[in-house]
């Protein structure tokens, strides 16, 4: 005779036992998210209920979009969490998936399922199963995820009468693992789950214990730092190099500038890790990338550093951030060079250097002289606006704002156009968002959301600036409709040339992304904003001034010739590498020229 959890291990007992769908709510409580986003759906209803108290569930235009909301939000807070229906929600964020899972990012992808009383011999309406399958497969997605390299489980309900169920805790574990390893998970659970007992769990006071506070395991700090302590007694023109793992680690960039500022070193970013890093800063040289920069930093990176200090860059280079593998990254061939690549958990390695050198006798310098700002303002005499000067146009513009800019570019021109972009401190930590090709475009929007979610959250009034060709912008029109819910303070500056330009490589239609008679003014009064149309310089200024003073929502059309000359420096370059590496004679005596060959 079955055994119920009462008889078995008294009623006081199955009286203190929460339903699953509580304990999930009070979990993601724990761990800091306060939303979720998605898209409800049959399978995933009896969550959306159950999340309901505890946390905001918020709808996205669509399953990816919601995953792309996530990423932004991990990239905030210490996880971002999507939630969608079984396979048809699951499968659409997979995109998002591989961005968290290329950025690092701690995204918890949760999905609902089909109930554990409902698998039998039948195909469910959401399964993948053609009609000539000789079997039902339920697990199509959580394989999708697991091919990505992502841990991806489906949840077990009760497997013996007299004992609750283990959910809760899987997914306490899953969490943990997303938070500390800073990685994607994919958790399936199944609907009858919701409101069945579960183990009941006890957390840590606060998140941090979950760290264990381990001291760090490894040996050989202390000589570590006393070979740095030579080489920077030595040095007269140091170098610290930032990379783009410390975006996520604020304590210890944060502990790592204060030592720049004491010891009067100058240090820069790599383009993956920019906007972590105030621009403005007189010891800030910008964000670097070989021959395709274009900061007033570069001479002294290139030219001048004796010596350079790389803190917490990929362990595997990426082609992207490492001048496209054109051997022309500085950093990467300095011959007098540190690296301290970060390979324990959180960086401990790299902290416990810090905290070494810190208490080091080092002598101060004296500061270097002013850099610059970071960023390079030429062009700005040509009226006409381009690629060519907008990122200078959006600088001077930001100086008269009283709070500056988060900006999110979008995959395209406008993403190498905004390298070129002065980020500043701001509210949230970071003030520059974007997604560096791996999910391809569509992303912008999204992040703008979950961005402003944040800024409401905090009371904040930062505006934010989204930049995208008309290509990008179309592939996520849809996204607007959650701004306007939000009253977001985004301004998106629409550069139309009416074709995907970036990379295009003849003249078939693929590479057609408008319709002339396309007015996107119209379409953002639709959703309660306000169209404007600027062409030169001045009319980008006044109109971004204007529109940051009235907030809300802003859609500014930039006309945008294709021709050279109206080009970012950046795209420029990158084109002629390209060309260059396909073995085009004229790009590459382009190429050869610029490398001074």
């Amino acid at each position: 005779m079955a055994t119920s959890i009462e008889d078995n291990f008294g009623d006081e007992y199955y009286q203190h036992l929460p339903q699953f769908g509580a304990s999930l709510g009070e979990l993601l409580c724990f761990f800091g998210v306060k939303r979720t986003y998605g898209v409800g759906g049959d399978f995933v209803a009896n969550l959306i209920n159950a999340l309901e108290p505890h946390v905001e569930v918020l709808p996205s235009s669509n399953e990816m979009h919601a995953g792309f909301s996530a990423c932004a939000q991990a990239e905030l807070n210490p996880l971002g969490v999507c939630m969608t229906t079984y396979t048809v929600g699951s499968l659409p964020c997979v995109s998002a998936a591989a961005l968290a899972r290329t950025e690092g990012l701690p995204v918890v992808f949760i999905s609902g399922a089909p109930g554990e009383n409902e698998v039998n011999s039948h195909a469910l309406h959401h399964s993948v199963h053609p009609s000539t399958a000789w079997n039902t497969d339920l697990d199509a997605a959580l394989n999708a995820f697991r091919a990505l390299g992502i841990r991806a489980e489906r949840l077990q309900g009760q497997r013996h009468s007299g004992q609750p169920n283990i959910a809760a805790e899987q997914c306490l574990d899953l969490l943990t693992y997303a938070y500390l390893n800073r990685q994607p998970v994919f958790i399936e659970i199944p609907r009858d789950l919701i409101n069945q007992p579960t183990q009941s769990l006890r957390l840590p006071s606060q998140l941090a214990q979950l760290t264990g506070d381990q001291q760090l395991s490894l040996s050989g700090a202390e000589l570590i730092a006393r070979n740095i302590e030579k080489k920077l007694t030595a040095a007269s023109s140091p170098l610290v190099f930032l990379g783009e793992k410390l975006r996520l680690n604020q304590a210890l960039l944060t502990k790592i500038i204060a030592f720049c500022r004491q010891q009067g070193l100058p240090y820069a970013t790599s383009w993956f890790g920019k906007g972590m890093l105030d621009e403005s800063d007189s010891l800030c040289l910008g964000s670097y990338n070989g021959a395709f920069s274009e900061i007033e930093g570069k001479a002294y990176i290139e030219s001048v550093a004796d010596y350079v200090l790389e803190l917490g860059t990929a362990i595997s280079p990426s082609d992207t951030n490492n001048a496209f593998s054109s051997q022309t990254h500085a950093v990467d061939s300095h011959k007098n060079k540190t690296m301290l690549k970060g390979t324990s958990r959180w960086e401990q390695d790299i902290s416990v250097v810090m905290d070494l050198l810190q208490s080091a006798h080092l002598t101060p310098r004296k500061l270097p002289a002013q850099f610059g700002d970071g960023v390079i303002a030429s062009n700005i005499d040509s009226l006409m606006l381009g690629y060519h000067n907008l990122a200078a146009t959006i600088n001077l513009a930001q100086g008269e704002l009283s709070k500056p800019y988060i900006f999110v570019p979008e995959v395209g021109s406008a993403l190498f156009a905004s390298f070129e972009l002065q980020t500043l401190n701001g509210d949230l930590g970071r003030s520059y968002l974007a997604n560096p090709w791996y999910a391809a475009m569509g992303t912008c929007l999204p992040y703008a959301r979950a961005i402003a979610d944040q800024l409401i959250e905090m009371g904040s009034k930062q505006p934010i600036l989204v930049l995208t060709g008309d290509g990008g912008f179309n592939f996520q029109a849809n996204e607007l409709i959650n701004l306007q819910k939000q009253a977001a303070n985004v301004t998106i500056i629409y550069m139309r040339n009416n074709i995907f330009h970036l990379g295009k490589a003849g003249d078939a239609p693929v590479y057609a992304c408008n319709h002339l008679a396309f007015d996107p003014k119209l379409l953002i009064q639709a959703y309660g904003g306000q169209g404007h149309l600027c062409e030169t310089t001045g009319q980008l200024i006044d109109c971004l001034v204007q529109s940051a003073a009235v907030g809300g929502l802003h859609l500014i059309e930039v006309p945008t010739s294709t021709e050279p000359e109206y080009q970012s420096e950046i795209t420029k370059k990158l084109n002629t590498y390209i060309g260059f590496r396909n073995g085009n004679e004229e790009a590459t005596s382009a190429w050869k020229t610029l490398c001074g060959e």
